[in-house]
């Protein structure tokens, strides 16, 4: 434990922020599981992560990682010295953090039982910040390399998706190569496939998350800015055709026993938006409907689906599975987040809270899991 702290209570690093476009929702996502966490189970130590990488000693202080006057957070706001360096050990026979500023002996801040990490998007979601602490012997909350890899890019979740049966709607990726060598065969391979699914398309960045740099194109005209803003979050391209229906998610969370699927909800369609990106997300606040109105039958599917892909992808501790109901009232499965938002108006804990786990319990119940783990190969 701690050279400084003689408590025996497991050490929880949160880690936080990063080199993402959702840099800004991780800090939220942040203090909301620093404001939960149970202080008399577990001693905690807040790591942010800057948009340039310097992992940072910052504030233990949620009050000031909040959305506040549609204001984004961040780790620099947070950090305590604008230079200091936090540094995790790579040598699996010790779990000390370090931490350094020029200029003065570096400190021991004692040692780490279990990472938590919040990071969404690349860098953190992506099964990086994974193989760091894969190496590092340390346990984490959490889907491995593999599974957060996989839930980070939406090619190949589709293509692991399909080859367990799971049903996916059509799409078709761009690769970055494809970009480099003929840009016009690669804006035709797109309408090409407009032209055999239709139009509106939407165009995302194959690699990101909280509906960063999607674009829903109408027609033709809207595409070139479509591709160039989702090209600024990521060289590579998916692009889907519209699955009409009502869109439906469902949590999943590990248990002693498995994978448990919540109470599944229901996104309206949102007035001010054209889809739910990422301001009716987090500014606006759209209000989901938790439980879905859906039939007993049609729960019973949705849940039995979103364990599948857990179990598809190889996932560990969390997953959010977000689905389309067609109008044939059959299910499609358009992605699974690894990390899911986890703010106080999130999706996955307001349907885990529905299916009688509190926000502080799932905290608890991710890090339990953690520790469970084995830190070899499973």
């Amino acid at each position: 434990m701690s050279s400084e702290t003689p408590s025996q209570k497991p050490r929880v690093a949160v880690v936080f922020g990063g080199r993402s476009s959702e840099h800004a929702i991780s800090v939220v996502t942040a203090g909301a599981v620093l404001a939960a966490i149970d202080r008399e189970k577990y001693d905690v130590l807040p790591i942010g992560i800057t948009t340039d990488g310097r992992w940072a000693l910052t504030a233990d202080a949620p009050e000031r990682m909040a959305i506040t006057d549609r204001k984004l957070p961040s780790v620099a706001e947070l950090s305590e010295s604008a230079e200091g360096t936090v540094v995790l050990p790579v040598d699996p026979t010790s779990r000390e953090v370090v931490y350094s500023e020029p200029g003065m002996v570096p400190k021991v801040l004692g040692e780490v039982d279990v990472v938590f990490p919040v990071l969404h998007g690349p860098y953190g979601e992506d099964g990086t910040l994974q193989g760091l602490l894969e190496l590092s012997g340390v346990p984490y909350v959490g889907s491995g390399v593999l599974a957060s890899a996989v839930g980070q890019d939406k090619d190949y979740m589709k293509r692991v998706f399909a080859s367990f049966g799971l049903p996916v709607g059509p799409y078709e990726v761009i690769r970055p190569r494809e970009w480099e060598q003929d840009p016009a065969a690669a804006r035709k391979k797109i309408v090409d496939f407009a032209g055999e699914h239709g139009w509106p398309l939407f165009v995302k960045p194959a690699r990101a998350g909280s509906s960063m740099g999607i674009s829903k194109v109408d027609d033709l005209s809207g595409l070139d800015e479509a591709l160039a803003e989702a090209r600024r979050h990521d060289p590579k391209i998916i692009v889907e055709s519209l699955l009409s229906g009502r869109e439906i998610e469902c949590g999943v969370l590990e248990f002693e026993d498995g994978p448990r699927a919540s109470v599944p909800a229901e996104i309206p369609p949102v007035s001010a938006h054209d889809f739910y990106d990422f301001e009716a997300k987090y500014i606006d606040s759209a209000a989901g409907l938790v439980p879905a109105p859906l039939t007993d039958e049609q729960t019973a599917r949705v849940q039995e689906l979103a364990v599948a892909a857990f179990e598809a992808a190889s996932c560990e501790g969390l997953v959010r599975a977000d689905f389309f109901l067609q109008e044939n009232g059959e299910f499609v499965i358009n992605e699974i987040n690894t990390l899911p938002g986890f703010t106080p108006i999130s999706m996955y804990p307001r349907m885990w809270q529905e299916s009688g786990v509190s926000y502080p319990e799932l905290i608890d119940r991710l890090v339990q899991a953690a520790l469970r783990r084995s830190t070899d190969l499973r």
